[in-house]
């Protein structure tokens, strides 16, 4: 058996949005007990992450790391179109994934006590992003 939904998140501009309450609903709505919770992101300046979700010094460490591997404005950039954080955001894409799995059990998610699902938005302006949401089980 398998569930697909899509919901619309707006972004505040480049950081974490925990979207852990609206995957869960998906995975509760399915109906299925047992499975797995398939979550993609359909944009390429934007990440999905499981991380910490009690301490926000981990995500504000997460953002000081992206900076280091893709630094906004880089001159060695062809791809600027959209300004100076263009590039960057398609290379921390790139890097960090545009999808993560999770487990279903009971009909519930089944994450880790400190774990939450998370849009990591790499673009400065607020954006509104598509997720899809696929439970199989």
């Amino acid at each position: 058996m398998t569930h697909q939904a899509t919901f619309d998140i707006r972004s505040r501009g480049r950081g974490t949005l925990e979207i852990t309450a609206e995957v869960a609903a998906i995975a509760a709505a399915s109906g299925i007990a047992t499975g797995v919770a398939h979550v993609f992101v359909q944009h390429t300046s934007c990440s999905l992450l499981i991380t910490e979700n009690a301490a926000p010094a981990v995500r504000a460490d997460l953002e000081t790391l992206a900076r280091r591997w893709a630094p906004d404005g880089d001159p060695v950039y062809r791809h600027d179109s959209e300004g100076d954080d263009d590039m960057a955001a398609h290379a921390r894409s790139v890097l960090s994934g545009s999808s993560v799995s999770v487990p279903v059990g009971g009909g519930q998610l089944l994450l880790g006590t400190w774990q939450g699902i998370y849009l990591w938005e790499h673009r400065s302006a607020p954006h509104l992003r598509r997720i899809v949401v696929t439970v199989s089980g």
